[in-house]
Parts: structure tokens; sequence; C-alpha cells
């Protein structure tokens, strides 16, 4: 060993041994914080650890500077051991000005490290924030360790010198925070460095004044003698299975998955979408895919999207289109046309919080009844849930295949904290997995467009220009077996009872449903769907190691509901079902089953915390 490893070996001797951490980034929206979050998620995975992030950003698209509805936060859970959530409350805050002390604070444990930039804690600024005293004299952080740095200032005198105006500098002073931060954690600033050099290839002196900055931020962590006793953090790396790994947003894996499921089934993958927030960088991320079968369309509305998505499917592509709440209501007779000409279509939901255009850059799960029931007419559907960023490709993988093999919409519900949040993720060998089988009908003989499997009652495939196979296809009600127009009573009865069988059909074709954790009956089930998978899973699996007897069950099919679900959910005492919404799935399963289930329900825009979780399970099983 040499001297340098000696002396390394030393430094993190010094430093305070913990199992993992939670980070909070804090500024204005135009600090940063996103960039400098994702930059130290990309240095946590190369240290080994497993992690989960939580990108909170604000609604305004440019608040006023300095004002409270403008901060922006980046919130990264990481450790040796698994991580299932962004974490509960934080154990270091990074706030770049008054207003995300504020906003940020009631969320940080206890004795827990503030970072913050003290140049803006003037006057003026502290009225912006909503402050009537200065909380870095008045003693509200008493019971936190506190490292005060005019880190704008430190900045300037850091970059100086590198040709940058004083506007331009100050926008270097996330990298150095970034710095601080990475000494805190023991990171390595080389694949930062690298990111920067490529990322302002053509503007070299930006990319020199950046690193700049980290490297003083580091270099004052590593010296500074008014921090005396500090000696930052260090972790174990994490036990991951082998293989080849990279962190994942939602956003980028549903896109992947659609990519690779229209592999799958040799289709090209067609996307047809319209922006809306928190649902566009799926579309960002698709456009990229061309080399990969994927062709992507951004139409001028939400209703030109979905239908020029049903087009593609309809000439035999696979037709996708994506949206949130608001723009899934402008789809609604449009997904209506589709369950009527019985055409596959995936629809991918990112739920935002609200009705109308509500808290658009805030998380809910309160599109689930919209999912299920909002649409005119008798019109069902299948709908899956997806419980984590990895998560998604898998569930796109899914939706293409029932979509094709039923012939049938499928919508996938996501949300803003699945989209947005980051991950580990084992790159999965796309040549090994199963095939999705796909048929067009290409012979005339006998040809009836509305006659129908017999197992899973979808009607055939037939590519418009194949010979012998010419059909008439639109929204109005049509023969069950000729498929002319019909306005007669019974066959009407008849069509809307082989539809709705045909979707209630796709509960036996898919996996049984499981328990997650703990035993197969018992006093209490804990029932969750999509994004409320990481902390139900961590409170459950917390009580567990107590010894309390309770069950984690997660939904991925939401409708139909899965075959034996019924039957499981019998098998409890109680379930107890927290949703982030008013109640939609809790009222779903009363409805379906008669079963008492209760339901936990939150509206704030904001995951779940564990502790909330905990404290409600005991709350049922003490009572």
């Amino acid at each position: 060993m040499n001297i340098m490893e000696n002396q390394v070996s030393a430094q993190d001797a010094l430093r305070e041994q913990i199992e993992s951490a939670v980070v909070r980034l804090a500024g204005d929206s135009g600090d940063g914080m996103q960039v400098t979050g994702g930059q130290f998620t990309l240095a946590t995975a190369l240290a080994g650890n497993d992690l989960a992030t939580f990108p909170d950003y604000p609604a305004e698209i440019r608040a006023p500077v300095g004002t409270t509805f403008g901060v922006s936060s980046f919130q990264i859970n990481f450790g040796s051991r698994v991580i299932k959530t962004s974490g509960d409350s934080f154990d270091v805050l990074v706030a770049m000005n008054p207003a995300a002390l504020k906003v940020e604070l009631p969320g940080l444990k206890p004795g827990g490290v503030i970072l913050v930039d003290t140049h803006d804690f003037d006057d003026r600024h502290l009225r912006k924030a909503g402050l009537d005293s200065n909380p870095l004299e008045d003693g509200s952080l008493d019971g936190y360790r506190v490292i005060e740095l005019d880190i704008s200032q430190l900045t300037l005198d850091a970059v100086s010198g590198l040709g940058l105006g004083k506007k331009e500098a100050l926008r270097c002073k996330n990298f150095w925070a970034l710095g601080y931060v990475y000494w805190m954690f023991a990171r390595d600033r080389e694949p930062t460095v690298e990111w920067l050099k490529q990322k302002f290839g053509k503007l070299p002196g930006v990319a020199e004044s950046n690193i700049a900055a980290l490297n003083a931020g580091h270099a004052l962590a590593e010296t500074a003698e008014e921090h005396e006793g500090f000696h930052g953090f260090v972790l174990a790396k994490a036990e991951i299975a082998p293989g080849v790994y990279r962190a994942v947003t939602g956003a980028e894996a549903m896109a992947w998955g659609l990519a690779a499921a229209g592999a799958l089934a040799d289709l090209e993958t067609v996307f047809c979408s319209y922006p809306i927030t928190p649902a566009s960088p799926v579309l960002h991320s698709l456009s990229r895919l061309g080399d990969y079968g994927v062709t992507t369309f951004q139409a001028e509305d939400e209703i030109a999207a979905v239908c020029a998505a049903i087009g593609a499917s309809y000439a035999g592509k696979l037709g996708v289109t994506s949206s949130s709440g608001p723009g899934v209501a402008l789809k609604g007779e449009a997904l209506g046309l589709a369950i009527s000409i019985e055409l596959p279509l995936v629809l991918v939901n990112s739920q935002r919080a609200g009705p109308s255009t509500g808290l658009p850059t805030k998380t809910e799960q309160s599109d689930l009844f919209q999912a299920v029931y909002g649409r005119n007419g008798d019109a069902p559907l299948c709908v899956l849930a997806a419980r984590s960023p990895a998560d998604c490709f898998d569930v796109a993988i899914e939706a293409v295949r029932i979509a094709t093999k039923f012939m049938t919409p499928v919508i996938v519900l996501t949300d803003g904290y699945i989209g947005n949040a980051a991950e580990p993720w084992l790159i999965p060998d796309v040549e090994s997995m199963e095939r999705i089988p796909v048929t067009f009908r290409t012979d005339p003989e006998g040809f009836k467009p509305f006659a129908r499997d017999a197992d899973t009652l979808a009607r055939a495939w037939a590519i418009p220009g194949t010979p012998g196979l010419e059909h008439r296809i639109g929204g109005i009600e049509k023969d069950a077996s000729s498929g002319h127009i019909s306005y007669d009573p019974a066959n009407h009865q008849e069509m809307t009872d082989l539809r709705t069988r045909k979707i209630m059909g796709i509960a036996d074709d898919v996996t049984p449903q499981t328990v997650e954790a703990g035993a197969s009956s018992g006093p209490l089930a804990v029932v969750g769907w999509g994004s409320t998978y990481g902390p139900i899973s961590r409170a459950v699996d917390n009580l567990l190691a107590e010894g309390v007897d309770v069950s984690h069950v997660h939904l991925r099919n939401i409708w139909p509901l899965p075959a034996n679900l019924k039957d499981l959910l019998g098998g409890f005492e109680r379930v107890l079902v927290p949703e982030m919404n008013d109640g939609q799935l809790v009222a779903l399963l009363r409805s379906e089953y008669l079963i008492d289930a209760e339901g936990l329900n939150k509206v704030t825009g904001q995951p779940f915390k564990i502790a909330e979780l905990e404290s409600a399970i005991r709350a049922r099983l003490e009572a």
C-alpha cells in the first residue's frame, strides 16, 4: 500500500459509518438542482450503492427568483442495503437560498446536516421567501449541524479568470456545492468531469469553469478548519446481483420497453403523442430510437395523436400514444373507437395531481377511475400499472402482448414520480426474451371481419389492401359476423357482451396474483398499486422484521383484476389500501368483491412516507 492509499484509509477511518443516507438538494428553479442530482446519482451508482431518486419540480415554468413556489428539489436515498424508496426525512439538506431552506427544512432529520449558501440571506431575499427573521441568526437551526458558506462568492472566486461574466459564473455554483457533497460521501469526481467535458464540448470555457467550481468545493470541504470534527460519511457497497446496470428513469424504461416489445412482436412501433407534463419524456426518449424500428410523431393535439396511433394499428403497426390525465380525457372518444373496431393500441398515462390542469409537476394516482370507466358507453379495455421506474420496461412489454393477443387498447398507468425518478436497472438480454406472436390474416377464404378466436374472442388483424379482405371499419355498431353497420338491438347486446367477455378473459391469461411479503392469509393485507410499491414494501418489511403479522399484495393488473384475487383477499381479516387519491382502488375492490376494504388516502402531490404507513398498519392491527 502506497502513501496515498494510507492517507485515504486514514480519512475513511474518521468518517461516520452509515448504512444509508438521504440527501435533498434544493434551490431556485434556475440553480441546476436536477442536473446536480443527476450527477450525484451517477457517482453514487458507480460507487456501488443501491439507490432511488425523487426529482421534485416546481409547478411554475419560471417562478420569480427566490420565492418558495419556485423551489426545485432533488432527493436521493442510497446505501449498502436494498433501497426501495427515495427516503422519508433526509440526513443532508443543501439549500441554495432562503426559500429552499424554508421549504425543505421540515423534512430534515433532527441533527441533520445543512449546507447553505449564505449569499442571499439579506432582508430583500428573506422577504421574498416569506421569512420574518434570518434562520441563520434566530436559533431555528440550533438542532442541526449547519455549514454556512457563501457558495456564490466562493464560486466566483473559483472561476475567476476563466472568461465568464458574473451571471454565467454564478451558474457554476451548483457544481461547487456538488463538489462539497462529493467530499461528504467520498464520491469520485472524475465521471462528472468527463460528463462536463462532453456536455460542453463546444463551450470549453463553460466546461472548464464548472470543473474548477467542482474541484474548489471539494477542496474546501477537505481542508476547511472551521468544520473541524465533521469528517463526512462512508457507506459500504451494496450486495447487488452481478450484471451490467445503468440508472434508468421510468420514462426511459417505458420507452425502451415499447421499442423492445415492437422488436419482440416484429412490428414497427409508431408512437404518436402531444407534449404534456409529465408524459413528454417518453416521447423524447423514443424519438432517439429510430434505428430500432421506432417512428415518432408529435401531433398538433391530443385527439390527433391518438387517432394517428389508431391509424398506425389499422395499417399493421404497433400504435402507441401517451399523455397525462387532461390529455387522456381528450382522447376518450377515440379510445372508444379503438375498442369498437377492436384494434391493438397502447396508451401510457403518466398521472399527475388534480383535476383540470391541477398540479402539473406533482404526483398522484387519481386516474384509475378514468382508465377503467372513463369512456361513453360500455367500453371495456385492459388497464395495467407499473410499480417502479425499472418495472416500466416489463409492463410496456406485457401491455403490447395483451394488446396484440386480444386486439384491444391497453392503458398503462405510471405517474410523475415513477416517470422522473431513477433506480439501478439490470440491463436485460432482449434476444433471449419470449417472442410476442403476431399473425395477420391473409387468407380470404371464409373471411368475416368480426369472427372471433375461440379462446381469446379476438377478431383477426387484417391489414388494408390485403386482397379479398376488404371490410368496413368505423365507430357505428357493426354486425357480429359480417361487420356491416347494424342497428339491430339484439346484435348490439351481443357485441357489447362479446367485448366485455373478451376483456374479462384477460384475467385468465395473466400471472395469478401473489403475496409480495408476509403470509398468504392473516390479520391484515396491505394492497397497493403503482408507485406506492416502494414505501409499502419497506414499511411491511420493517414490521415483519419486528414480528408483526402483516402482508403486502401489489397489483399490476388493475382491469380486469386477477382471477384469484378475490380468494386471496378473502384469507385476510382486514384489507388496507394506501393510494395517492381519494379512494379509487378501494372502491373498485369493494364493488367487485363486496369486501370491507379500508382506504388510506393521500393527495399532497408527494409520495407516501414509510413512517406514516407503518403507523397506519400498527393502528389497524391494534384496533
